[in-house]
């Protein structure tokens, strides 16, 4: 009797240890086969940000060897909320809307772009206006009306915002209207077309918008500019598996010579980490930017 027992209890084990294999299969095969879904941020209309990135997308995609899917969000928030939905994998995000991520879901900076007409791996803020309009300082600006990007804008609302408070102005008192236009070229079009009388703007994507004819550059004056601001970087969700991880990494970093959005050529990625935005949460601070109450 204890012989035949035993024979069904191992038996018993063995079946349902086999089964736990096949089950850890079929949930490594479905993670496999489904696409790695890459969020991107909304510096510009959400077609055309996806059509610039398509090289980006596809190189990735090879270098993994499987599907990759981009998304873009209506907002800086929808990117942030589909990462921790879980409906992303990987995202780029601005530095600071990647600062805003990290308070609402368990995200991870990895990479970072490094630009190849300067070599470098941070960028630029500006408050932009027309030469025509008589601004020529900061203390200029007030009575005028204003445009930021997005409230989760690194360049386009939290370092522009700490600047103008350092200069003693702040917006709801000494602006004569305020707009936030979701995008940085459409701020660049906003002062352009004399919607609004200044504007933020990120240097390389104003530089685009220039390139793009949506604004031109002799007609603008330069009133503010930040001190460098680390470059958007890529994110993922911690929970991914690290043997994931590794791979989406090294898929990263065999990106070369390629051009990407308002990025411009890029000489390729390299690594970063969280500790690199630590600056963005400073100016946050200066900016008084409550960082539990932007989401």
């Amino acid at each position: 009797m204890q012989g035949r027992t035993g024979t069904k209890l191992f038996r018993a084990v063995a079946a349902a240890a086999l089964a736990a294999v096949l089950a850890m299969g079929g949930a490594a095969g479905a993670r496999a086969e489904k696409p790695l879904r890459v969020g991107l941020i909304p510096s510009e209309d959400s077609r055309a940000m996806l059509a610039q990135s398509k090289d980006i997308l596809e190189a990735l995609e090879k270098n993994l060897g499987s599907k990759v899917e981009g998304f873009v969000a209506s907002d800086y928030n929808g990117v942030i909320e589909a990462l921790r939905s879980k409906h992303l994998d990987v995202a780029y995000l601005g530095p600071f809307s990647y600062v805003l991520a990290t308070t609402v879901t368990p995200v991870e900076a990895f990479v970072i772009a490094e630009t190849k007409k300067l070599g470098r791996t941070f960028y630029h803020s500006q408050i932009i206006t027309l030469k025509s309009s008589g601004i020529k300082t900061i203390a200029d600006l007030k009575g005028r009306n204003f445009a930021f990007v997005d409230p989760a804008s690194t360049s386009g609302y939290a370092f522009p915002m700490a600047g103008l408070l350092k200069a003693g102005i702040e917006p709801k008192r000494d602006f004569k209207n305020v707009i936030f236009t979701g995008a940085h070229d459409a701020n660049a079009v906003a002062v352009a077309n004399g919607k609004v009388e200044a504007a933020t703007i990120a240097d390389r994507i104003f530089d685009a918008a220039v390139k793009k004819g949506l604004i031109k550059a002799e007609d603008v004056h330069v009133v503010w500019r930040s001190e460098p601001i680390p470059e958007s970087p890529m994110v993922w969700r911690k929970d991914l598996p690290a043997e994931l991880k590794a791979k989406i990494k090294a898929a990263f970093l065999g990106i070369k010579d390629m051009n990407w959005s308002d990025q411009g050529m890029l000489n390729g990625f390299k690594e970063t980490s969280d500790a690199a935005y630590d600056v963005v949460r400073e100016t946050a601070k200066l900016a008084n930017i409550d960082l539990k109450k932007q989401k």
